[in-house]
């Protein structure tokens, strides 16, 4: 089965603690001790393929590239740019961090900070949280009433139609991990002074309201999930295996592309630098 029918979000989301530990690309003839090593080295196999196809993406100056990771705090969006976007040429990717709003940014529309950022041809952006964050944490604390919030919806899906209409691939992942893996990661940065840096006591006040993010999530995807702006379920309790996921459902899409490099110059052959 290809990777984009089976992490693609179903008709009815239900997020499940149990399904984020799912290795389902797992090599199970792998001892226990090699699985990890097993899986950053076909992460990396595949990693170097995708770098090789994005020259193409940015000599080409043809198509652009969106995408969205979303997912509860320590999810590993930072750890899924870092291991997966190593190789590739800085000059064709724009990594972009939403955080709170500027009061610049609260005097818009809350898709004007976004729109700024989509990627411009040959270019893939990746949004390390994006729009979605305004259809879950108003949710989440009562900001919005549910008749904004459907609004809101249709908003994110006029819009990403649009992107999609002139010639952006959007790419949705949510990254999905358990309560409990959650608060294993937590413990390790407050336990490991060099990772403390990363610890935000806000991560705390808001795991209270776990149920209720989930909930948001559920309701998101569902209402958003389109052909042309998909949605994927990541599986992401494993690291190694979240980024093997990534990398396989990555490479599948930018294969579909068909990338080439420009056409050659003819006139270029006959010309001799002295």
């Amino acid at each position: 089965m290809k990777a984009r029918a089976q992490f693609r979000a179903p008709e009815r989301v239900k997020l499940r603690d149990e399904d984020a530990g799912a290795t389902p690309l797992r090599d199970a003839q792998a001892a226990k001790g090699e699985v990890k090593t097993r899986e950053r080295e076909a992460t990396a196999e595949l990693t170097a393929r995708i770098a090789e196809i994005q020259e193409m993406l940015y000599a080409q100056r043809k198509h652009k590239l969106l995408l969205v990771l979303q997912g509860m705090d320590t999810s590993g969006k930072d750890g899924t740019v870092r291991a997966l976007f190593r190789q590739i040429n800085p000059m064709g990717l724009r990594g972009v961090q939403f955080k709170a709003p500027s009061d610049e940014e609260l005097a818009h529309d809350y898709l004007w900070r976004v729109h700024r950022q989509v990627p411009g041809r040959g270019e893939i952006a990746i949004f390390n949280r994006s729009h979605y964050e305004d259809v879950l944490v108003p949710v989440v604390h009562g900001q919005i009433d549910d008749k904004e919030r459907k609004r809101r919806y249709a908003h994110i899906r006029d819009f990403e139609r649009m992107l999609a209409e002139t010639g952006t691939v959007i790419v949705k992942l949510f990254l999905h991990i358990s309560r409990d893996e959650q608060r294993k990661r937590l413990q390790e940065r407050l336990d490991d002074p060099d990772k403390q840096w990363k610890f935000d006591r806000n991560d705390i006040a808001q795991r209270a309201y776990w149920d209720q993010y989930q909930q948001a999530y559920e309701q998101a995807i569902m209402a958003t999930d389109a052909p042309h702006a998909p949605w994927y379920l990541i599986p992401a309790d494993s690291k190694t295996h979240r980024n093997l996921i990534i990398s396989t459902l990555l490479l599948e899409v930018m294969a579909a592309l068909k990338l080439s490099y420009p056409a050659a110059d003819p006139a270029l052959s006959e010309l001799v630098i002295e």
